[in-house]
C-alpha cells in the first residue's frame, strides 16, 4: 500500500491542474454543466465506462479483470454564491460563485484516484464505481442519484471531505454519528385581525408566533437529554402590515438539525406539539410543515476500522486521527450510508503559511494543495484494500 502513495503522487500534478480547472470556473448545483463535461473526458481517457444517471451527475466504472465485490467512491461537485476574496491566481472567474467547501478538490482527487486505479485494472478484483454528485449544498443530489440505480450491486461506500482544522494531509475518522440530520420547517399562525385600538377584539398573530418561537427554544435545553444534540434555528418571521392593525397570520421558517435518528424524530414530534400548544392555549390555529432534508451521517463502525487500517497503512500512524466530535452542519453522503455500510472521513487541508486558515463557506478559504496526493492515495487504496477483502 505504501506504492499507492507513490503512485498518488505521480497524478497529483495531473489532478491539481484540473482542481484549478475546475475552481476558475465553479458552478451551482444542479448547473455544473462544465465540470461534468471535464469529468466524463478525463475518465473516458482514462477507458473507464461512464454514465449520466441523472441530471448533471456523473457514474463511472472500472471493471477488475478477475470477479469480485463493487466499492464506490463518491466526490460532490457544486460551489456556493459566495464571491471569492482569496487571490489565488487560480480563483473563480464566476462573479459571485465559488468553490468555497472544497468541492473542486475533491473532485479532483478522484479523478486522480480514478488515474492510480486504472493501472491496477489488471489485477483487481471485483469493480470500483465513481460517483460525482451534483447539487450537495442545496436540495441534495445524493438521493437523486440513489433513485437513479447508482447504488445497485455496491457492497460499500466512502467519501471523504477537506477540513482546514486538521494539518494538510492528515486523515480524520469518527465514529457512529458525525454529521446532523437536517429537516426544514414552516409555520403559518392563523389569528384574527381587527383595529389595533381594540385587540380584544381578534388574536394577534404577531404575538402569537413570538410565544411560539420562545417556547422552541425550550425544546433543546429542557426537552432533551444534554447527551442528545440539537439546534433549532428560526431564521425567518414575516407578519403584518398596518402599524394600527392587528396582524392575522405570521409566518416562521427555520431549520432543524439532529444528531441520530431517535433525536431527529423527538425534536420533530415536540416541535409540532409545542407550536401547536402555544397557538391552541392563545386562540390561533397552527399550519405546520416539516420537509425532510438530509438524514445525517452515522458511519459504520466496522468500516470506520476498516478505513482507519488502511489510512494508516497507506499515510502511516502519526497522520491518522480519530475524531471525538460531531458537527451539527449537513452532508447528504448519509443518504448513502443509509443504503449500505460506508465511512465518511475528512481530509486536512490547513496550513497557514499558504493562508488556510479560514473555514469552509468563507469568501477567504484556501485548501493546501500538499493534500492533494493523500487524498488520491486513501481513495484508490481504500478501494483496492476492500476489493483484495
Amino acid at each position: 500500500m505504501q506504492n499507492i502513495l507513490t503512485q498518488a503522487h505521480t497524478a497529483s500534478p495531473e489532478a491539481l491542474a484540473l482542481r484549478r480547472a475546475i475552481h476558475r470556473r465553479p458552478e451551482l448545483g444542479n448547473a455544473e454543466h462544465g465540470t461534468a463535461a471535464l469529468i466524463v473526458k478525463t475518465l473516458q481517457g482514462l477507458g473507464w465506462e461512464v454514465a449520466r444517471p441523472v441530471g448533471t451527475s456523473v457514474m463511472a466504472t472500472l471493471e477488475g479483470a478477475q470477479p469480485g465485490r463493487t466499492v464506490a467512491l463518491r466526490a460532490d461537485m457544486d460551489a456556493l454564491r459566495i464571491r471569492e476574496e482569496t487571490g489565488l491566481p487560480f480563483a473563480s472567474e464566476i462573479p459571485g460563485v465559488m468553490h468555497a467547501c472544497g468541492h473542486d478538490f475533491h473532485t479532483a482527487a478522484l479523478l486522480g484516484a480514478a488515474m492510480v486505479l486504472t493501472g491496477h485494472r489488471q489485477a483487481m478484483r471485483g469493480r470500483v464505481r465513481l460517483l460525482f454528485q451534483p447539487d450537495e449544498e442545496g436540495s441534495g443530489g445524493a438521493a437523486r442519484m440513489i433513485a437513479a440505480g447508482c447504488l445497485e450491486g455496491v457492497d460499500a461506500v466512502f467519501g471523504a471531505h477537506v477540513d482546514p482544522d486538521l494539518p494538510a494531509g492528515t486523515a480524520g475518522f469518527k465514529y457512529g454519528k458525525m454529521y446532523a440530520a437536517s429537516d426544514v420547517f414552516r409555520v403559518v399562525v392563523h389569528g384574527e385581525g381587527c383595529h389595533g385600538a381594540s385587540p380584544e377584539a381578534g388574536i394577534d398573530a404577531i404575538a402569537v408566533a413570538a410565544q411560539a418561537v420562545t417556547a422552541l427554544q425550550q425544546i433543546v435545553s429542557r426537552r432533551l437529554a444534554p447527551t442528545d444534540a440539537a439546534v433549532i434555528t428560526v431564521g425567518s418571521f414575516h407578519a403584518g402590515g398596518q402599524a394600527n392593525v392587528v396582524a392575522d397570520r405570521a409566518e416562521i421558517e427555520g431549520i432543524l438539525r439532529t444528531l441520530g435518528p431517535d433525536t431527529r424524530r423527538r425534536v420533530k414530534a415536540l416541535f409540532t406539539e409545542t407550536v401547536t400548544g402555544v397557538c391552541a392555549a392563545m386562540g390561533a390555529r397552527a399550519e405546520i410543515d416539516i420537509r425532510e432534508s438530509y438524514p445525517g451521517v452515522v458511519n459504520d463502525d466496522g468500516m470506520v476500522d476498516f478505513a482507519k487500517a488502511a489510512a494508516t497503512e497507506i499515510l502511516g500512524g502519526a497522520r491518522v486521527v480519530t475524531l471525538d466530535t460531531p458537527t451539527m452542519a449537513t452532508e447528504d453522503f448519509g443518504c448513502f450510508t443509509q443504503e449500505v455500510p460506508g465511512a465518511f472521513y475528512k481530509i486536512g487541508v490547513g496550513n497557514p503559511d499558504v493562508g488556510a486558515v479560514w473555514p469552509i463557506h468563507s469568501p477567504k478559504f484556501v485548501a493546501d494543495e500538499a493534500a492533494m496526493p493523500n487524498l488520491i492515495a486513501l481513495h484508490a487504496g481504500m478501494a483496492l484494500k476492500y476489493l483484495e477483502t
